[in-house]
């Protein structure tokens, strides 16, 4: 079983692998082990995306469980080259061109496509099947978002193990491979994390004792990152070529797209370089080269505006956990725009200490989740380290019934409340009743709409009485971060024995104290108004059903066709593949022989045929951008089989003109060893008196037949001319060698016997040379002795 961490970030990917013992982070098949997060009818390397900008999607990570008319994503389709269109169900879709055909898919269609593709890649460097995953998300990802990703995960055939928040998968990295942490009763060790990507700016603390990893405090600003620092520049240069070569880049989308991947770079080399640095780009509109330069303290300086936000979830988060900055034992950082020196000075200044870098910045994220799959899973052994991370925004439950005056609510999970944790809610109901799931402070929550979800309890009736049931619902927050109601139960009262109960007349919150992969029994929290305790009854529990309805959660029919429809493409793309390398794979046999007939390959072919085998290439090529442009696979390769009949034989012919000479060598250097070996036998060399005559005869034979063999070829070779198919082959060479080889090398290897051994071999034929004789003595004496009677008859 394969254990895959996966970190989707806004801009690109990272997959981590956990095997060998260890965690590793393995490139795609570009070599690269960063993977855009571009996607194209397959998908495409980072320069593709000027190429081909209107149907090469990027960008889409934020629309996650958002609307076409939420304000983010108003926000963002100005900027983005391809199109965005409403769903039916008011959700975002985006369209690209897809088999010739406009096609409008779902943001977790998207992304299940992404995720296909990186699937593709694990697979392909751990030679395995690939289904087990954790996929890395926000921390300040709602309910709706995480639905969204998780949807998008079992598009792409993957099992998500947990949905895990960046910043503990960071900590989870850091912290479990220390040695030095505190013991689980000693004071905990606090170490801050502060993770800027792209486009979001997330910070946590986190105490670290050994084998126990918990989060205590997350804050964050979702709309900073090294993103706005790039806009400052892709503003300034647009105003600037604007008056300095009349050009309005924002009219052009090709061209905006490539100025911000250069103020990208430039960024980059601004952050390791203080000096002025130029910006050049050469044919960026109408055939106009554009240049302009830039320092760090000018970029600095118009980029105050976002530098002055860096410090306030800082502040957020310390002000959240309750500690000082006394208590910070470290400061870790991770992401890209970490590395720009003036937010690395702040995040100092700010913690008044020194901040630590011991983290791969671009990779801690992946391996983290690698670390998390692999504990989760029961394929690997890893040390024991629990994990326990926060509801990073407070949990709301509404309830109401049709009829019933019963209206109320509860904060059921407050901010930075532990999760995974389950609750238990106990409700008086004599009838089905809904509950409304949202979030607290609509303020702070980067979503437009608070709602999370409704509940419908069924089936609730009075007890037989006419009095109120007992309804007890359960309420968690699972390993992904998803709120649910997980079940609920009505409490019957029944006639017969009797046992204790608490009925309560107010809803009441009760704890289980575990997480909700190990829930055991609730213990019920009594009520100091009751008084003292009620009569007692025998009393059941009986399940109810719960029915969800969940914001902008696919339905399972729509998921299915989702998940069918991706495997329809990714067979497509198979197709597609195959049939685009067939189409290569004769283009590049064109150009590569063509270019060799008139260098290495020109001697081992006539004129004639050359200048036909010529023609026939450049009739090919023109085939290939004319009728052969789009052709099954089928037609590509009886193309190439047809130009290899005509220049593999040119090609065998160059590789045995240039092998066959070291082969004759070889085989010569061969001959002279043996024959040198069976001259020191006739001589009786005593290196060799222990050797059998029929034995050295044999190899005697070989090496004659050999030689004689070897001259014949080479005669007949030396006859032929380079322009015609050899005599003898390569093959035939090597061949004649090992039969050599396979004759002589045992018997002339063959080690001289010790002097104990041949002491026993010459009393061994001594006692048989001895036995005969008395054998023979003994007859002799038999026939005198039947002689002599003879004799005497």
């Amino acid at each position: 079983m394969s254990v895959v961490g996966i970190d989707v970030g806004f801009q690109s990917c990272y997959i981590a692998v956990a095997r060998s013992g260890g965690i590793e982070t393995i490139a795609n098949e570009y070599s690269d082990r960063c993977t855009p997060d571009f996607i194209e009818t397959l998908i495409v390397v980072q320069f593709q995306i000027i190429t081909n900008f209107k149907n090469t999607v990027h960008g889409f990570k934020k629309f996650h469980g958002r609307t076409f008319d939420d304000p983010f994503v108003q926000a963002e389709k100005p900027k983005l080259p391809y199109s965005l269109h409403k769903l039916a169900n008011g959700s975002t879709g985006i369209q690209v061109r897809y088999l010739d055909d406009d096609k409008v898919f779902t943001v977790e269609q998207i992304t299940g496509m992404l995720l296909s593709k990186l699937k593709e890649t694990s697979e392909g460097a751990l030679k395995k099947p690939v289904v087990d995953c954790v996929i890395s998300v926000p921390s300040f990802f709602t309910d709706a978002e995480r639905r969204s990703v998780f949807d998008a995960s079992q598009i792409a055939g993957l099992n998500c193990l947990r949905l895990i928040n960046d910043t503990t998968a960071v900590a989870l990295a850091y912290g479990i491979y220390k040695q030095d942490l505190p013991a689980p009763e000693e004071r905990p060790r606090n170490v801050v994390f502060v993770d800027m990507g792209h486009s979001s700016f997330q910070v946590s603390i986190a105490a670290f004792n050994k084998g126990k990893l918990k989060v205590l405090a997350t804050a964050f600003d979702p709309y900073l990152g090294g993103r706005n620092l790039d806009e400052v520049l892709v503003d300034y240069f647009c105003e600037e070529f604007k008056g300095k070569y009349k050009l309005n880049v924002r009219e052009n989308p090709r061209a905006l797209l490539r100025l911000h991947q250069e103020c990208e770079k430039l960024k980059k080399l601004m952050s390791a370089n203080s000096s002025n640095l130029p910006l050049n780009i050469e044919c960026f509109m109408n055939d106009i080269d554009v240049s302009s330069r830039m320092n760090r303290g000018q970029f600095e300086e118009m980029s105050s505006q976002y530098l002055m936000r860096v410090e306030a979830p800082l502040r957020a988060v310390l002000e959240q956990s309750k500690l000082s900055r006394d208590d910070v034992y470290a400061v870790e950082i991770v992401g890209g725009a970490t590395r720009i020196p003036a937010i690395k000075e702040r995040i100092s200044r700010f913690f008044c200490k020194d901040i630590s870098t011991t983290l791969n910045a671009d990779e801690a994220v992946a391996r983290g989740c690698a670390l998390q799959c692999a504990i989760l899973s029961p394929a690997f052994k890893v040390r024991e380290f629990s994990i326990t991370d926060v509801v990073p925004f407070p949990i709301t439950l509404r309830w109401k019934s049709t009829t019933e005056d019963g209206v109320g609510s509860c904060e059921v999970f407050s901010k930075n409340h532990a999760a995974p944790f389950s609750k238990v809610i106990t409700f008086h109901k004599k009838e089905p009743f809904d509950l409304e799931a949202f979030y607290s402070n609509s303020q702070e929550l980067p979503y437009p709409d608070h709602t999370i979800g409704c509940f419908s309890v069924q089936n609730v009736s009075p007890q037989p009485d006419g009095d109120s049931s007992k309804v007890k619902v359960k309420v968690r927050v699972n390993i992904h971060g998803i709120f649910s109601v997980s079940s609920a139960s009505l409490i019957e009262k029944q006639k017969g024995e009797v046992e204790d109960m608490q009925i309560d007349s107010e809803p009441l919150v009760q704890n289980e104290g575990r997480v909700e992969e190990q829930e055991g029994p609730s213990v019920e929290k009594q009520d100091p108004a009751a008084g003292g305790s009620k009569p007692k009854v025998k009393v059941k529990s009986i399940d109810l059903p719960v029915v969800m309805n969940s914001i902008r959660q696919l339905d399972t029919s729509v998921l299915n066709d989702f998940v069918e429809y991706e495997r329809q493409m990714i067979i497509q793309d198979k197709l597609v593949k195959e049939q685009n390398d067939a189409k290569n794979a004769v283009e590049e046999y064109v150009y590569d022989l063509r270019d060799k007939l008139g260098g290495v390959y020109e001697k081992y072919i006539t004129e004639n045929d050359s200048k036909q085998l010529t023609l026939m290439l450049e009739e090919t090529e023109n085939w290939l951008y004319e009728d052969g442009e789009d052709q099954p696979k089928r037609v590509y390769e009886e193309k190439l089989e047809a130009l290899k009949r005509l220049g593999q034989p040119i090609q065998d012919r160059h590789r045995e003109h240039e092998d066959r000479p070291r082969a004759f060598e070889e085989l010569g250097k061969k001959l002279q060893v043996y024959m040198k070996f069976l001259d020191s036998f006739k001589q009786k060399d005593e290196r060799f008196m222990h050797l059998n005559v029929e034995e050295m005869g044999t190899v005697e034979k070989c090496v004659s037949d050999s030689m004689g063999w070897m001259n014949s070829k080479m005669n007949a070779q030396s006859k032929l001319s380079i322009t015609q198919d050899p005599a003898v082959k390569v093959a035939d060479i090597i061949a004649k060698i090992q039969e050599l080889e396979d004759a002589c090398h045992p018997v002339i290897n063959r080690p001289k016997p010790s002097a104990e051994e041949t002491s026993e071999v010459n009393e061994q034929s001594s006692g048989v040379h001895a036995a005969t004789q008395a054998k023979e003595g003994k007859g002799e004496t038999k026939g005198n002795q039947q002689t002599k009677e003879m004799q005497m008859d």
